[in-house]
């Protein structure tokens, strides 16, 4: 099964290397699945903010580099902002995971150019302090959108090459600053990056658990309903069993009475089963069991619920049925349970098993109960076993069988 070799894949990651980022392909391609949707909002939202704090660096560069101010405008405003706003759109609309990596990498790269060519045309005073901040895009890439390790490793080392390719010839910064600023850059990258790689792998860790759990979950419901259906379904023929027939019979009443529908009921016993039984053993009796409950399913509506209450006896509870409808339904059980042709040796070399069904149908009331079904149904079956069995008896609420909706003469067994 499909969960059996998922459970194997996810606890062999638990039990392999606890340093890897990446899982095996189909534990990977599920982590990417279940969580890119909440990652690709986090990824938009930690966008949004950083490119909010982005353009309010314009605020230093007015007051560092009053000379250079329109062109830290037009860098900032006019490419990093439409850039950044353009690959936020694309993650938020949905891209493949790769594709969302790059693309949110690549923000930290054209951040760090774009900053740097602010950096480089400005001659002013003092305004090479602004290389100490840079680190800031570094940590953004690495914590704040929280690249996978490998595309944070790679935007870092791109951004550092290209702040030593503007600072390094940069004439008006002194030397001491140069080294203390590209020393204070790269430990933040390194230290960013370790920051990345402990969250991914608790990311991916806790992943594993929480699926771990979810499969398991799910094979504790799938036995939890294997036993609800245990308990309500008899073993032997997999019809309901009397449990499940006690508990369906009040709701459906209820929903009779609210909908001013009729209920119909046949009680249903095998003739004579005990002289089968003692005949040819109780492992052929089962068998006859099985094949008489599989007549009357076979020969049941799908709305009808046809039960085993015990022994040899049935009942086929049907909702919306009318008198004759259930009269009908109860000819076509007893017919097929003949059909089957299962010889009776017990009784005699000429009988084969058949059925006596009592059949009670009745619009409820609130001053009537399930149980006037049963017993009414069940007065029916008792008539049509003094009758001779193999018969049908349709009783009325009092309990008398009703002689104009009888069927007393259909299939009289010959004894």
């Amino acid at each position: 099964m499909v969960n059996d070799a998922l459970l194997k894949a996810v606890e062999d990651e638990l039990d392999g290397a606890h340093c890897r980022l990446r899982f095996a392909d189909d534990v990977e391609a599920r982590f990417e699945a279940d969580t890119q949707r909440q990652r690709s909002r986090n990824m938009v939202l930690a966008g949004v903010i950083s490119a909010i704090i982005y353009c309010l660096f314009l605020i230093n560069d007015y007051s560092f580099r009053p000379e250079a101010f329109a062109t830290a405008v037009q860098l900032r405003m006019g490419v990093m902002l439409p850039f950044g706003l353009s690959v936020l759109w694309w993650v938020y609309r949905g891209v493949s995971p790769v594709l969302r990596e790059t693309l949110m990498a690549s923000t930290v790269v054209v951040a760090t150019v774009v900053s740097c060519l602010i950096f480089a045309k400005s001659v002013a005073p003092y305004s090479y302090l602004d290389v100490f901040s840079f680190g800031l895009i570094l940590l953004v890439g690495n914590i704040v959108y929280s690249l996978r390790f490998s595309y944070a490793c790679a935007s870092s080392a791109a951004s550092i090459v290209i702040i030593l390719a503007f600072v390094l010839p940069y004439e008006p910064m002194p030397v001491e600053a140069k080294r203390l600023a590209i020393f204070t850059i790269i430990a933040m990258g390194i230290f960013s990056l370790v920051a990345n790689y402990r969250f991914e792998l608790s990311e991916r860790t806790s992943y594993l658990h929480v699926l771990k759990e979810k499969i398991r979950a799910g094979y504790y419901l799938k036995d939890n309903q294997k036993l609800s259906q245990l308990s309500i379904t008899d073993p032997l023929t997999n019809l309901a069993n009397r449990r499940q027939f006690d508990t369906v019979l009040p709701v459906r009443w209820k929903e009779a009475i609210d909908k001013g529908m009729c209920m119909g009921l046949m009680v249903i016993d095998i003739d004579h089963f005990k002289a089968y039984n003692d005949f040819y053993g109780h492992p052929q009796g089962d068998i006859c069991l099985q094949q008489v409950a599989k007549a009357m399913h076979d020969n049941s509506r799908d709305a009808d619920l046809v039960v085993r209450l015990g022994g040899e006896e049935f009942v086929v509870l049907m909702v919306n049925a009318s008198s004759e409808a259930t009269n009908v339904a109860a000819e076509r059980i007893r017919a097929s349970i003949e059909a089957l042709r299962i010889p009776n040796f017990g009784v005699s070399h000429q009988a084969y098993i058949t059925v006596s069904v009592g059949v009670a149908v009745l619009s409820p009331t609130d001053d009537l109960t399930p149980t006037d079904l049963l017993s009414t149904a069940d007065r029916a079956l008792y008539e049509a076993k003094r009758q001779g069995r193999n018969v049908i008896r349709m009783a009325n609420l009092a309990g008398s069988p009703s002689d104009g909706d009888a069927a007393g003469d259909l299939g009289r067994l010959s004894r």
